[in-house]
């Protein structure tokens, strides 16, 4: 196995340097996937890429450093799932065969990914999932949304087993993931988030849960579009209910199946 970070950035750039530069401390590859930002952005990154491939440093540390950092540019803004697939085709060029991606805004305790990294390496064939625990700063709307996802979760794959559709903080096995969003027309915003855990789901690609805590901190910037997010959610879902029905018979078998072998454990 060979773990790796994908973050996507866009109108994060601080904070996605500061996070980047813990990342690399783990001392595994870290993209950073520029998401067709502004000038301003684009500029903060590109320094922060600069800086990490510094000739003129000499310490065994930089050096260490300059190979972990990878910079992925797209011209025009794709969206949060645009950037998680530009940054899934990179990790497998680079022979990552799982990657943790992160948001970039901050929000996920990375206290956490030591022990989610250890959660990959016992269970490859799974993906690694955040449950986020909301704080009082959480909006209303990010709560109620986590509900209303879920339940729709359970509808496209008859089954309970997706928890929470919408946190940003997971651990992708990059072959299977990658071989999902090359054969399929996937929502490249909001929407990819619950459309490919169901994918994988679909696929015998499991989730594996685990608490996080998530805070939004008054001054944060948030890339979420209450209506236009959630107009494209909603559309996502109706696609995967059409995908489901075909499904149907084999989903249902399936399920029944897996649900006898956990109560036999």
């Amino acid at each position: 196995m060979k773990h790796g970070f994908i973050i996507p950035v866009y109108r994060h750039g601080k904070t996605a340097c500061v996070l980047a530069e813990y990342l690399a401390s783990f001392r595994m590859p870290v993209i950073i996937v520029d998401d067709g930002n502004d000038e301003e952005t684009k500029n903060i990154l590109a320094a922060y890429a600069a800086s990490c491939c510094d000739v003129s440093r000499s310490s065994e540390e930089a050096d260490q450093k300059d190979s972990l950092i990878t910079l992925v540019r797209l011209e025009k803004n794709s969206g949060k799932g645009g950037a998680v697939c530009a940054g899934i085709k990179k990790a497998r060029e680079m022979g990552i065969t799982h990657a943790l991606q992160i948001d970039a805004d901050g929000q996920h305790d990375t206290g956490r990914i030591e022990f989610f990294l250890e959660q990959s390496v016992k269970y490859p064939d799974k993906i690694i999932c955040g449950y986020p625990e909301f704080d009082d700063t959480a909006p209303k709307s990010r709560v109620k949304g986590r509900r209303i996802s879920t339940f729709w979760g359970m509808a496209v794959t008859l089954s309970a087993e997706l928890k929470d559709l919408l946190c940003g903080f997971r651990i992708y096995p990059v072959n299977e993931t990658f071989n999902i969003i090359k054969n399929n027309f996937m929502d490249k915003r909001m929407g990819f988030d619950p459309e490919i855990l169901v994918r994988l789901f679909w696929k015998k690609i499991y989730p594996d849960y685990h608490p996080i805590k998530v805070n939004y901190p008054k001054d944060g910037v948030s890339n979420f579009n209450a209506v236009n997010d959630n107009i494209r959610i909603s559309l996502t879902f109706a696609r995967l209910f059409f995908g489901m029905l075909i499904r149907f018979p084999v989903l249902i078998t399936r399920n029944i199946k897996r649900k006898n072998e956990n109560e036999r454990e």
